[in-house]
């Protein structure tokens, strides 16, 4: 395993990230915001989480909204009797609706201290090491989140701040902001960013780099897309997810294309297709840890196989060829 420095901090973190919100409760009856059909449950996710830690990866992410809570609680439990807490990077986030309410979401400072001790109780530790906006707030002044964001960490219960899927001028603003007060800066941002969806190169990839911000790619394999041959495998997520069908229905002959391509190579080279997306992502030198969801044993051994993958220049741009502009997606 690889090591490398969040952004500009001297947080080392794996290069690859193990992203918790496959794991927690499966939904029973309607799925709603944050449950999902098929989430594993405990006993089911436990192995991978074991996993990961054999392979060397040290970073795991997660967030409150992720089965109402659960997959903190699960994470937290197997962590706390596997690892010292020192040896591992826990990171959560906060923003969706946690509880019924006008105040049970966002990123309000009575939000935030509220579900910050949540996460802490149910994740088992005193401290997180990055906690992240899941997404912009655009009821709450962003100047009242930050400050409240500082004051967490000034008090010791977050050790760094991080952000996710917005637009680039809503993170620049929050940086600028950020730097003249004197508040806590954020050192990531987990974006949405794959083969299949490369609008964050346009601006947010530039600021990131400009301003030596850590990139923790979300989705990295497209909701499994880029794992396969297009559309050759139906799974209970593929089937359930509504995310899958927001975001790459009206794209599907251009990403079936780079899926192709994709595909193509894989044979070529006698590499899974997994190993090139995940590989071409990691020459992008603003890219820190992809997160990768584990939901077969494959997965991490693909994930952490590709880290010994070099893909030439002409391959990269074989890859990056068939794109097209997407609509701007993931940002609600």
């Amino acid at each position: 395993m690889d090591y490398v420095n969040l952004g500009k901090t001297g947080l080392k973190v794996s290069r690859i990230c193990l992203g918790c919100m496959t794991y927690g409760e499966p939904a029973k009856g309607e799925p709603k915001a944050g449950r999902h059909a098929w989430t594993l449950d405990e006993a089911a996710s436990q192995p991978f989480m074991k996993q990961a830690l054999d392979l060397g990866i040290n970073f795991f992410d997660t967030a409150n909204v992720y089965s109402s809570g659960a997959s903190e609680e699960v994470l937290g439990r197997f962590l706390n009797a596997n690892v010292k807490r020192e040896d591992v990077v826990i990171a959560t986030k906060i923003h969706g609706e946690m509880r019924e309410g006008p105040n049970g979401r966002g990123l309000s400072r009575k939000e935030i201290f509220f579900e910050l001790d949540e996460s802490l109780r149910r994740l088992g530790t005193d401290y997180v090491d990055l906690y992240q906006i899941h997404r912009w707030d655009p009821e709450t002044p962003i100047e009242e989140t930050l400050e409240a964001l500082h004051d967490v960490v000034k008090a010791g219960k977050v050790r760094y701040i991080g952000a996710s899927s917005m637009y680039a001028w809503q993170f620049a603003k929050s940086l600028y902001l950020a730097d003249k007060h004197g508040w806590t800066r954020f050192i990531s941002m987990q974006n949405h960013y794959n083969l299949l969806y490369r609008e964050e190169e346009r601006e947010m990839m530039g600021l990131c780099a400009d301003q030596g911000i850590g990139v923790l790619p979300w989705s990295p394999l497209a909701r499994g897309l880029l794992a396969r041959p297009w559309k050759s495998e139906s799974t209970s997520r593929s089937e359930t997810d509504r995310f899958t069908k927001v975001m790459y229905a009206k794209t599907e002959d251009a990403d079936k294309a780079v899926v192709d391509r994709l595909e193509q190579m894989s044979k070529d080279r006698g590499v899974p297709q997994a190993q090139l997306a995940l590989a071409w992502m990691l020459t992008k030198p603003v890219v820190t840890s992809p997160i990768i969801g584990a939901s077969k044993p494959g997965h991490l051994e693909d994930a952490v196989g590709a880290l010994t993958v070099k893909l030439t220049t002409e391959e990269i741009k074989a890859l990056e060829e068939p794109y097209i502009p997407h609509p701007t997606l993931g940002f609600s």
